[in-house]
This record gives C-alpha cells, sequence and structure tokens, in this order.
C-alpha cells in the first residue's frame, strides 16, 4: 500500500468543528461536522489517525483558542495553527460557509501555503491573559474618566485647580452636589466606575509587577527596562506577546511580526511605499510606540534606568545608551525634515524594536 499523507482542515467554533480531510493528492475531501467535545474529538482523531500513514492537522487562530491543539499534540497528532491574516483569498470568492474554509484550508495545508504562528504554553498563555486584561481595563478607565468628565462638563463644574485626577481633583469631586434625582444617581455611578476600575487596575499592576520578580521573566524585564520609554509593564507586554525572540532570525523578521513595515505595491518597474503595514501583534506594536515618543527628548539616564543599569553587564548600558542616541537623532531628523511627529514616532518605534531584538538575542 502506497504511504501517502492525510491533510486535515479544520473549521473550529465554540460548538461544532467541520472536518476536511484529504487522503494523499485527492481532489475532493471528506467532510464530516463533529460536536466540539473533547471525547468526540479524541474518537474522531484515533480513527483517523488509524487509517492515515501519517496525519496532519491545522486550524485557524481565533476565539477558541489553543486548547484544541493542545489535546491533539497531547495524542500524539501533528497539529499547527494558522495565521488568519495570512491566509490566501481568490479576489472573485464570495461564497464563505464552514465547509468551504475547511476544505480551503486542508488544500492549501498540503501545498504548503499558509503560515503558522507559535503556540504559547499553558503558563505563557496565563500571562499573556494577565497583561491583556490589564490593558482591556486601561481602556475601560480611560472611556469611564471621559464619561465623567463630560457629565461635569454638561453642568458646568470644572476643576481648575490642578490636574484632573488627582487626590485634590478626587476631595474637589467629593463637594459636588446635584439637586436632581437623575443627575445625582448618574453622578455617583460614573464616579464608582471610575473608583472601581482605577482600584482594579492598581490591582492587576501589583501582580504584574510581583510575576515580573519571577522566573522565567526576571532577567529579561530587567534587560528590557533598561530601554529608554520601557517600563516593567511594558517589558512584560512585550514578552508575553513575543515569548522567544530568537525565533526571528533578523530584527526586520519582528518588524514584519509587529507590523511596523512599510507597505509597498511594486510592480512595472515603479516602487510605492505606503503606511505601515498594522498586521501581525497589535499589542506589541502599541507598545513600542508608545515607547518611542519618550525619544523626543535629548538623551539621558534617569534615577529608574541608572538603578536597573546597575545590575546589568557593561555591553548593555553601551547598548541602551546607543538606542538613546540614535532614535533621538532618528526622531529629531525627520521633525527637522518636515516629517509630522506621529510619522518621526512610528519611524521611531520600527528602529526601536530593532534594538529590542538585539538587546534579546544579545550573548550572555
Amino acid at each position: 500500500m502506497e504511504k501517502v499523507t492525510t491533510h486535515v482542515g479544520l473549521d473550529v467554533h465554540s460548538e461544532r468543528i467541520v472536518v476536511a480531510t484529504l487522503v494523499g493528492q485527492s481532489r475532493e475531501p471528506v467532510i464530516q461536522d463533529i460536536p466540539n467535545d473533547p471525547k468526540v474529538i479524541r474518537r474522531t482523531f484515533r480513527r483517523l489517525a488509524a487509517e492515515a500513514y501519517e496525519l496532519r492537522c491545522c486550524y485557524e487562530a481565533g476565539p477558541c483558542g489553543f486548547e484544541l491543539f493542545r489535546q491533539l499534540t497531547e495524542m500524539g497528532i501533528a497539529c499547527e495553527v494558522i495565521a488568519p491574516s495570512l491566509i490566501p483569498v481568490k479576489a472573485g470568492d464570495r461564497v464563505k460557509t464552514d465547509r468551504r474554509d475547511a476544505s480551503k484550508l486542508a488544500r492549501l495545508y498540503r501545498a504548503g501555503e499558509l503560515t503558522t504562528i507559535t503556540v504559547p504554553t499553558s503558563d505563557q498563555e496565563a500571562a499573556r491573559d494577565l497583561v491583556r486584561a490589564r490593558e482591556d481595563v486601561r481602556k475601560d478607565l480611560t472611556a469611564a474618566r471621559h464619561r465623567l468628565g463630560k457629565f461635569l462638563i454638561r453642568h458646568g463644574r470644572v476643576f481648575s485647580d490642578g490636574h484632573n485626577w488627582t487626590d485634590r481633583f478626587w476631595r474637589w469631586l467629593d463637594k459636588q452636589r446635584f439637586e436632581r434625582a437623575g443627575e445625582r444617581l448618574t453622578f455617583e455611578h460614573y464616579a464608582r466606575e471610575v473608583q472601581h476600575l482605577q482600584q482594579l487596575r492598581a490591582e492587576l499592576d501589583a501582580e504584574i509587577e510581583r510575576m515580573a520578580k519571577t522566573e522565567p521573566y526576571a532577567a529579561n524585564v530587567a534587560k528590557l527596562a533598561c530601554l529608554r520609554g520601557i517600563s516593567t509593564l511594558s517589558a512584560m507586554a512585550l514578552l508575553v506577546e513575543i515569548h522567544d525572540f530568537r525565533r526571528f532570525e533578523s530584527p526586520r523578521q519582528l518588524m514584519a511580526f509587529v507590523g511596523l513595515v512599510p507597505s509597498e505595491y511594486s510592480s512595472g518597474g515603479h516602487e510605492t511605499r505606503g503606511k505601515i503595514t498594522k498586521t501581525g501583534n497589535g499589542h506589541a506594536r502599541r507598545i513600542l510606540v508608545e515607547a518611542a515618543w519618550g525619544y523626543r527628548h535629548r538623551p539621558s539616564f534617569g534615577p529608574r534606568v541608572r538603578q536597573v543599569l546597575s545590575g546589568q553587564p557593561a555591553k548593555v548600558a553601551e547598548y541602551a545608551a546607543k538606542a538613546q542616541h540614535r532614535l533621538h537623532r532618528r526622531y529629531a531628523r525627520l521633525v527637522s525634515k518636515g516629517k509630522k511627529s506621529q510619522l518621526a514616532a512610528t519611524a521611531v518605534a520600527r528602529e526601536l524594536c530593532g534594538f529590542v531584538w538585539g538587546l534579546m538575542t544579545m550573548a550572555a
């Protein structure tokens, strides 16, 4: 009997999984629809593995996470998770069904046209969930503050004795009184929501700080914190989103992974470059762009950075100083040429990404 590989494309949903099986070079896949239940999955793939010389499975990364990947891997079945944004799409294809999606995955997987992602371990995913939860709270807190601030402005209550959200601001807020019950209840709701989210953010910050002092994060957090604009929280965000920096052979690969390389359209001898692609990991891209704004200022090492550098080898300190001087010159040069500050910061973020890669792959 000829030894052939069976390729399986899976369209995974919370309740159902559509399984498209291509045996060898067969043209049409065998389709089956099964419940997304561990027992059914185990029974189905044991049968498929028994019938195949080699079984290889894939599915798109999505809201169902990596539990299916882990279950199949524990069964000894080769499974890969595909980057959805990099799946080839036919321009004229306007029909989308679960069966067609599963069949398409199986065919493209067999042809080697799919790009896989690195699946985090359970511990890595738990750390990433924690950092992303903190980011969600940050967004919610910003929205809650806006709601409260706009409510106060609508009713002519403007705080003019310093900055908002300070202790002085909260003392002023406690003195505000509203005559109508609707206004009073709305004000109390908005204020409580801000206070609740501030407390929740503080709790998450404390847990992330605690985790950053443990292995395997402590050493890498200390190294990343040597770079201007990267705090403990920012360093943890980069580490839990990217995991192993050495899987990228060059800094440009990491830049592409976080979507900081320019888009390009080149044809017929004409080359056009546009805005950054913004594909890949948007969480890491946001951290790098926010950090890049720090390089507007002249190079200097504040108390926090000096303290972090004191425990690092001399070459790390030299590398951090080199990054500060180069990135500040880069920002100043772009702005002096008339470029918008946002564009300059994005360009600096791209180079900062390269410095991060260099620091994290630096030999000890």
